[in-house]
This record gives structure tokens, sequence and C-alpha cells, in this order.
């Protein structure tokens, strides 16, 4: 078994992707999709096994071996590990209880109702240890480390405060997101805390995966896109910007290199001059955004984008993929600075494998390589 201790690593061997989220020019443009160690791979349910979602998180074990997967399937192909864990372990860290449902996801059978709630005076005043609690997470990425010998980099990533909020006062996944609303426009300052507490625990967390082994980092704000661009600049943007802001002091602290730092606001595309504006190397796009025009703004500002295939084009055979990266490579400047590229999210269920195959194969094709 690998150790989960020793952070002595082999060196890295393609190094495209860091090149690549550092701004330089690179021969082709690195590939990998969000969600890649998932459902839709066979070999994922047979890692898996009976086992609850968040027992396979918590063991080292399977949480490293089923973030190789990908990266052994599609060898050659795909230029970086994402490492399989969950946005929502900063709540249970919190002290909050999350189940994951099959079929429904996840779920909080004692939601955050009101600031009066005895809940919400709990978990503003824990002192939470993500150290301690959140140490599986930690193994699991050192673990991969070793095991990837080098093959290509290892994202960690947490959730950004407002999606976390969500989840915490929502009690999963909704439509209309009634209690986040309730909450952000007749409880603002006490969402504000929540807020900041949240974005102090994920630059500790951050900084904590890459003491572990992580090479670069990403902050998934999934449910920005609920929000109006006057919402997203209250109770969004200034969190994910601590984020980026305190990061790199903190892995100073702890005497390490500091990493390229991306950020995705989904649905958030009215907000991508700001985010261009931020600390973050790498601001992840969704398919809600025209890559040449996408393109422009991030070269103004110098940062990379990443992304931003509808995942959806995955279900519509090879012709339907080939068009659509034929848009991105033209879009995205030819590929060869400034794109790392992605899908618009993560990749769905019932995906073909060799569909996804198939895509990095035409990334690298159409590209150049």
């Amino acid at each position: 078994m690998a150790s989960t201790s020793d952070h002595s690593f082999e060196p890295l061997k393609n190094d495209l992707l860091l090149r690549t989220a550092r701004g330089q020019k690179v021969e082709r443009p690195p590939c990998w999709v969000m969600r890649q160690a998932g459902r839709y791979l066979p070999e994922y349910h047979k890692a898996k096994g009976t086992k609850d979602f968040f027992e396979c998180c918590r063991s080292p074990e399977i949480a490293s071996e089923i973030t190789l997967q990908p990266i052994d399937r599609f060898e050659g192909l795909i230029d970086a590990a994402i490492i399989f864990s969950d946005i929502l372990v900063i709540p249970q860290a919190m002290g909050m209880e999350v189940i994951m449902l099959d079929g429904r996801g996840p779920h909080f059978p004692d939601p955050l109702m009101t600031p009066e709630d005895a809940q919400y005076r709990e978990v503003m005043e824990r002192e939470v240890d993500v150290k301690e609690s959140l140490d599986y997470v930690y193994k699991a990425i050192t673990m991969t480390r070793h095991k990837l010998k080098g093959r290509v980099p290892l994202y960690g990533f947490c959730g950004a405060p407002f999606t976390l909020m969500c989840y915490m006062v929502e009690g999963g996944g909704s439509k209309i997101f009634k209690q986040t609303k309730t909450w952000i426009f007749k409880y603002p300052s006490e969402s504000k805390k929540l807020l900041q507490k949240i974005a102090e625990l994920c630059v500790e967390y951050l900084a904590l995966q890459v003491v572990a082994g992580a090479q670069i980092v990403q902050v998934f704000d999934s449910w920005a896109g609920e929000l109006s661009p006057s919402s997203f600049r209250e109770v969004s943007l200034p969190y994910l910007t601590y984020i980026c802001d305190h990061l790199p002091a903190r892995l100073k602290e702890l005497k390490q290199e500091v990493v390229p730092m991306v950020v995705f606001a989904k649905g958030a595309w009215y907000a991508l001059d700001e985010l261009c504006q931020t600390k973050y190397d790498v601001v992840g796009l969704d398919w809600l955004h025209e890559p040449k025009e996408a393109y422009a703004v991030a070269q103004k500002y110098g940062k990379v984008l990443q992304g931003n295939a509808d995942p959806g084009v995955l279900y519509g055979g090879h012709a339907a993929i080939t068009k659509v990266v034929e848009e991105m490579v033209e879009g995205f400047g030819g590929g060869k600075q400034g794109w790392i590229a992605n899908l618009g999210h993560g990749i769905t269920p019932f995906v073909n494998p060799d569909d996804l195959k198939f895509y990095f194969q035409e990334i690298h094709r159409l590209s150049g390589t």
C-alpha cells in the first residue's frame, strides 16, 4: 500500500497542464474533465461495491483507486487527475450531517432554517479543525500522488462558500432556491457571517490539500448562476476573492510552493470580466460562453480559461463531438496558450466512456498533435 505520510513524490513527467495554468505557451492544450472519476465508468461501480458514496470518500485506498481510473483508462490522452471527494465535506466538518441518497443526490436531514435556529449558532461558534476532521482527504491525496508516479498533476478542490451555504440551508439541490433566497435577502448580515466562516475554512482546507500533495486547486461555485449580477457581487464574489487573496500567503506560511488556482462559477457568465480581475490563475467556463468572446476577455487580463463543451454533446455521437471541439480550438486561439480543454460542467451519467475517449482524441488531433 502507498504511504499516506511520505511526501517525497516522483518527479512530474507531464507538466503540460501546470505550464498552461501559469500562462505559458505550450505545444497543445492539456485536457481533463470534471467528474472524470465517477459513475459513468464501469470500473467505478466495481471499486465502490455496496459502499455508501461518502464511505468511499473517507477511504483513502478507495478514493485513490477511483481517482486513478480515468488516468489508466485514458492513458496518454488525459493531462490531470482530480481527487475523488465531494464539496460537502466542509459542511460535514462544520458538524452538519450529509447523506447521499441514491438517485437524488446529497441530503441534509437537518438544514439551517433561520439564524434563530440553534444549529446556526452551533455552526458559527464551533471551532472547526479541518486538519483533523478532513484528514482522510489529505491521506487520499498523498496516496494518489504516490500511485500516480508523476504521470500527471493532481487537482485538489473545494466548494465555494455560496454553493456550500445553498446546500446547508436548502438541505440539498433545489429548483427554486427558496431557502437560499430567504437567507440572502432577509438575513443578509447572518448570511455573510456564515459565508465568511466557510471562506476561511476553504483557505485552510485547500492549503492542507497542497501540503498533502495537490499541485493545483479548484473552487467550485456550482450554484453561482442562481444569482443576479448584483447578488453575485454581494454573496459570491467577495468570498471567492477572499480565498484567492489568502491562500497564497497561507501556503507560504506552511512553506509550500504557491500552486495555480482555478475558479469555476457555473452560470455566472456575466461575471467573466470580474473573475478575470481576481488573483485566480484560471477561470473555468460553462457552455453558456462563446469561446472566442471569452478568450478575448481572458487575454486582456492575462488569464487562462478552462472549459467549456456542453457535457451533453457526449450523447450526440462522433460528428457532434468533432464539431464542438473544432469550435473550441478555433475560439480558444488554437489552443497553444491560455486554454485547458474541459467540459462546461461535470461529465453526466450514462455517457459511453469510448465517446469521452473520442473527445480527448479529437482535442489532440485538432490542436496539432
